[in-house]
């Protein structure tokens, strides 16, 4: 399953081409905002670090979308780095450095600068011991004062029911010599016979029954990576926290900005057990256990300062917001650990049909909404769509033409790719400085569009000349007439429906 050089990580399958929105700059400038931590700025330039950057998605779009941020990444893989470089490469990024070193190694990398920003992205769960402590010499040694570290990992209690299920995969793949990804299946089916056999680990743990669907439809890749590490840790929060202290950080904050609004994440009841802790680890450590918590998204800060009101409701009021769907298709409640929290029409009605038009300061917004406390209120209701994924920030807009120029190149060459392959469903936004989500049927009718072709007949032609069928309901669709009727009904969508997003966001 690993190779003497692998440490017992699962190489020998491809990560996943995943792009983790929360590791942005702009998504960790309002979540610290949001906490009212102070010396939150956007520097002309920044120097940005990735750890585990896996096939690099995140920090090509980081790059592409931000020409101003000198991005360096490592992942030991060299299958995964050498796959980052020639995307970097084909776009023309000169600001993206990626190197496949250990942790260890990467320490005393001499091309390294003082970073502002240092990501990990549920690496830490998935490493031993040594290589934990080498992040944080890492970040002790490379992170300026002040900068700050995003890190998610698996957390407990959330996976304390799943742990054992998760070491009966692992030891079931091991045992049988084969190939991890071909092992998976067989795992898998080795969980369900135990389940129908009546097993009593799966009749007391009843969640079990969600998880085992759920794995069934997740790539084998990724249920690879995510289950069949040899070092696989859920951790406690206070646990993290004391590992990160040794690096001098402090605990910010959640960059899951929902996890930060308790009225909106949290019962009642909740609310009034938590009131009465003041220690910030005990409260978190309880909230865990009041939601169950599995997965922590936290920022962590280097000399971790509390803001000026005043200085944190200007900075708010010059935060720039874009809409990633269109108003009409922004649901009218959002799921949280809490429940369903309903969207008041009379407040989020006049932010999402402002935003609709394009993107705004929020000092633009915030006179559109009728009544007292209309700042406040506007905030959280930002907050809260921001959470949710139905609307982002975005840096600067005087930025927009020259980040473009990068954007266009870039994206140009994930939809050249999308002709063979569906590997990366994200292009990059001058507007937001992140991704957007964009299948590859899309990315199809773009390059279409670029080429002066017609889209349906264009993402046909790239379909079968590799084979390749839609599918519909379960059903594939053989024949070509049957495939260019789906696909013409699929651009009248993304022309109605997706178009209007995609222009707005500056992909097209």
């Amino acid at each position: 399953m690993s190779g003497s050089w692998s440490a017992g990580y699962v190489t020998e399958v491809e990560y996943t081409y995943g792009f983790y929105r929360e590791m942005t700059p702009e998504i960790i400038r309002v979540s610290l905002l949001a906490r009212n931590v102070g010396g939150v700025d956007r520097p002309a330039t920044l120097n940005y670090c990735e750890l585990g950057c896996g096939q690099g998605v995140t920090a090509n779009v980081i790059a592409a979308a931000n020409p101003n941020i000198q991005v360096y990444a490592t992942d030991f893989n060299p299958a995964q780095i050498h796959g980052a470089q020639m995307l970097a490469r084909d776009a023309g990024l000169a600001n993206v450095h990626f190197y496949d070193q250990s942790f260890q190694e990467f320490i005393d990398n001499p091309d390294l600068p003082t970073f502002d920003i240092i990501g990990l992205h549920g690496i830490y769960s998935w490493i031993n011991k040594e290589n934990r402590q080498a992040i944080v010499r890492f970040i002790h040694r490379h992170l300026r004062p002040g900068g700050v570290v995003y890190i998610s990992y698996n957390t407990m209690p959330g996976w304390a029911a799943v742990m054992p299920l998760r070491r009966l995969m692992a030891d079931h793949v091991g045992a049988s010599g084969g190939s991890v990804v071909g092992g998976v299946d067989a795992a898998l089916k080795f969980a369900n016979d135990l389940k129908a056999a009546d097993a009593r680990y799966f009749k007391v743990n009843p969640i079990l029954e969600q998880k085992l669907d759920g794995m069934g439809k997740q790539p084998r890749a990724y249920i690879a990576h995510e289950y069949l590490n040899s070092d696989w840790t859920p951790f406690y929060y206070a646990d993290v926290v004391d590992e990160l202290s040794e690096a001098k950080l402090t605990w910010a904050g959640s960059a899951n900005l929902l996890d930060n609004i308790d009225i909106v994440s949290l019962t009642a009841a909740h609310q009034k057990l938590l009131s009465q802790v003041t220690d910030v680890t005990r409260r978190e450590s309880l909230r865990d256990y009041l939601v169950n918590q599995q997965f922590r998204r936290d920022i962590f800060v280097k000399g971790l300062r509390t803001g000026v009101s005043a200085d944190i409701r200007d900075a708010w009021l010059n935060t720039r917001l874009a809409l990633t769907l269109r108003a009409v298709d922004v649901p009218t409640s959002v799921t949280t650990a809490a429940g369903q929290a309903q969207l008041q029409a009379d407040l989020y009605g006049p932010i999402l049909q402002s935003l609709d038009q394009g993107p705004k300061l929020l000092s633009e917004i915030v006179p559109l909404v009728p009544g007292d406390h209309a700042y406040h209120r506007v905030q959280q209701a930002v907050m809260i769509l921001i959470g949710a994924g139905f609307i982002t920030p975005c840096p600067d807009a005087t930025g927009d033409a020259g980040r473009r120029v990068h954007t266009d190149r870039f994206n140009l060459v994930l939809m050249q790719q999308a002709r063979g392959v569906a590997n990366v469903n994200y292009l990059a936004s001058p507007v937001t400085g992140a991704a957007v989500p964009v299948e590859r049927i899309h990315q199809l009718f773009m390059l279409a569009a670029r080429l002066g072709r017609e889209p349906a007949a264009f993402a046909w032609e790239s379909l079968d000349r590799l084979g390749q069928r839609l599918v519909h309901e379960g059903q594939t669709m053989n024949t070509a007439a049957e495939n260019m009727a789906a696909l013409t009904q699929r651009h009248a969508v993304y022309a109605e429906k997706w178009l209007p997003v995609y222009t707005r966001l500056g992909l097209v």
